[in-house]
């Protein structure tokens, strides 16, 4: 089957029941990975391409208290990372960013987003290809949609002065996160010199 083209829930490999295990702790910031979380903090969750490079990007950022990566979007259950490469999930690889707005608010979280891949190619980012990578944004209530929406509609704009395509960004409801194996999660701190095909296309997000 073609990587490239989503699955019908009826092809979709089933999953199981048994939910990945999650670490107790950030490799780097400390803070728990699973709720509950602070009052204070609220949660994003993109999808940009490799999820390893996509993690580092946001955890570097002041205001976020914790992240993770895992896997949105698909119809398979718990999901692992074979299954996930293989086309057959319907899934796409995605980061859990939870922030503290007081210090850093989904806008400037969007701009992050926007700018450290290519929101143009579809099904791909980069050499990487496959429908769990395509670029999406996954709200979890009306107002990260409108801001979203019109986020999208102001970098097109740019973009489209700057003479790239149309943006294929998908933005969605948030509904369940499966979280991506241990070894996945912050896996560029642990690995320094891993891969990361992460890269934007170089127009500013205003």
């Amino acid at each position: 089957m073609d990587k490239q083209t989503m699955v019908t829930r009826e092809q979709a490999l089933p999953g199981r029941e048994e939910k990945m295990p999650v670490p107790r702790s950030h490799a780097v910031l400390g803070h728990p990975m699973e709720a509950p979380w602070p009052a204070h903090t609220d949660v994003a969750v993109f999808g940009l391409g490799c999820f390893w490079g996509a993690e580092r990007k946001f955890w570097e950022l002041p205001g976020v208290y914790s992240t993770a990566v895992g896997y949105i979007g698909g119809f398979t259950q718990n999901p692992t990372y074979e299954e996930v490469c293989s086309g057959m999930t319907g899934h796409n690889e995605v980061v859990k960013v939870v922030f503290n707005p007081e210090v850093i608010d989904y806008w400037q979280l969007l701009q992050v987003f926007w700018e450290s891949h290519d929101p143009t190619q579809g099904m791909r980012q980069g050499n990487d290809r496959g429908t769990q990578y395509r670029s999406g944004i996954y709200f979890k209530d009306d107002l990260q949609q409108s801001v979203a929406r019109r986020s999208l509609e102001e970098y097109q704009g740019s973009l489209t002065k700057a003479g790239h395509g149309k943006i294929t960004t998908e933005i969605k409801k948030l509904k369940r996160f499966f979280y991506a194996e241990e070894y996945h999660q912050q896996y560029l701190h642990k690995n320094p010199n891993g891969y990361c095909g992460l890269g934007g296309l170089g127009v500013s997000f205003e």
